[in-house]
């Protein structure tokens, strides 16, 4: 066990501990950086820590995160609004854009249908995906999950809600190995399977 020579330093280190893939170690080494700088420092990257906590928005359109109800991808004029990628979280919104291979909107469903994990579509945001498609007109539906048996479910289950309706569905090319995650592919590979996105008849059956 890590002894330190403050309770404040040690409830420090705790707290950044907190953080996925941060260990003690690099915690300890974290804080003592923090504390090398200038007050006016540390008391910047705390209130910009607050701030983001405390003001920070989720679209109202596409569940993405925003400074205001409507983020800017959304309000963006130049985006192709008949079209909407459909991803699990917010990492993959920021892996596509990444790539600048899309030109569309999104739409986070914060999830993925696993109901060995007690995650059914009622957790998820599907219900206003719906009513979008409806509502805005929506020419085509971009599926770009990680390419997992729970991510197949959930497409599946969404193609099968918007069956009656005129509305192009496809999914990534999968370049994308099957198992993998998108926030680990590399921008060529995931570019790529955005481009070269196909019907999805092709994988779900």
């Amino acid at each position: 066990m890590m002894q330190l020579p403050s309770s404040l330093l040690e409830n420090a280190v705790a707290e950044f501990a907190k953080l996925p893939g941060i260990g003690k170690k690099t915690a300890l080494r974290l804080v003592l950086h923090l504390l090398k700088q200038e007050k006016g420092v540390t008391t910047l990257f705390g209130d910009t820590l607050q701030k983001m906590r405390n003001e920070i928005q989720f679209c109202q359109k596409c569940y993405n995160i925003s400074d205001g109800t409507i983020c800017s991808i959304c309000a963006n004029s130049g985006r192709q609004k008949d079209t909407i990628c459909v991803v699990e979280n917010i990492r993959d919104v920021i892996a596509i854009e990444n790539t600048q291979q899309y030109h569309g909107t999104y739409h986070v469903l914060g999830g993925i249908i696993s109901p060995l994990d007690g995650i059914g579509p009622e957790q998820l945001t599907i219900e206003s995906l719906v009513e979008r498609v409806h509502k805005d007109k929506v020419t085509e539906l971009v599926f770009a999950l990680n390419p997992t048996i729970q991510g197949d479910t959930t497409i599946y289950y969404i193609q099968k809600k918007l069956a009656s309706l005129n509305c192009r569905i496809t999914t990534i090319a999968r370049g994308i190995a099957f198992g993998g995650e998108l926030e680990y592919a590399d921008e060529m590979t995931l570019g790529k399977s955005i481009s070269n996105r196909q019907p999805i008849g092709q994988y779900i059956k």
